[in-house]
């Protein structure tokens, strides 16, 4: 969490190229790992459920992710989350300009790297997560319930790979949430530290923006 502190600059100069994030309004920034990620295609699903919340106490959303044209479309396609608040860079240099975690180095490659980071190396809480999804979450999920909706995110992804992942540079490179005010004032921050690790509260992972939503429109 982060208080009274002004959003990085990076963030902010390419928000002020994009039409309805700019200055004056609660803004929601997402900055994604590959569209062929779960975190990515997780996050969309969860704020797709979300968005007339969102909406209703105006606060504006606009996601970055690593990617191509052709896989921007067909993840808004999949997953519902709309092509005008999505875009996609080659590379990820906005998400090394801010600073995020760029995944496990050093072990032969991408595809070695990634393939540690989801058994937990260089990953923490990975593991966990993803047992979470077959356990369960008290009051949120039944035993499995997550799990079948990874398997199914897994099979779209799997079988589109070079739409949602069309080169292997970034693969292990992973994302971070903005959250800022009128003013630029960095109301909400999260750096993910691994897999399966775009929330500090994974079983709720939209928690942080309550106080906001509750609020509504100002």
């Amino acid at each position: 969490m982060v208080n009274q502190t002004r959003a990085p600059g990076p963030l902010l100069e390419r928000l002020q190229a994009i039409a309805g994030m700019e200055r004056g309004r609660r803004r929601l920034v997402l900055l994604w790992p590959q569209l062929g990620d779960f975190d990515s295609v997780e996050y969309a699903q969860a704020l797709v459920a979300a968005w007339p919340r969102l909406q209703a106490a105006g606060v504006a959303v606009q996601a970055i992710g690593i990617g191509a044209e052709p896989g921007r479309q067909r993840f808004c396609q999949y997953t519902g989350f709309p092509e005008a608040r999505l875009q996609v860079d080659a590379d990820g240099a906005l998400h090394r300009q801010l600073g995020l975690y760029g995944g496990l180095e050093g072990f032969g490659g991408p595809w070695p790297n990634l393939l540690l980071m989801c058994a937990g190396v260089g990953s923490p809480g990975t593991l966990a997560e993803v047992l979470r999804g077959y356990v369960g979450s008290r009051g949120f999920q039944r035993p499995f319930e997550l799990a079948t909706v990874r398997l199914g995110n897994m099979a779209e992804v799997l079988g589109h790979w070079r739409t949602y992942v069309p080169h292997d540079r970034a693969l292990t490179q992973r994302g971070g949430t903005y959250l800022l005010d009128r003013d630029d004032t960095l109301l909400y921050a999260h750096r993910d530290p691994g897999i399966l690790g775009f929330s500090a509260t994974m079983a709720r992972p939209l928690a942080f923006l309550e106080p906001w939503l509750d609020q509504g429109p100002m």
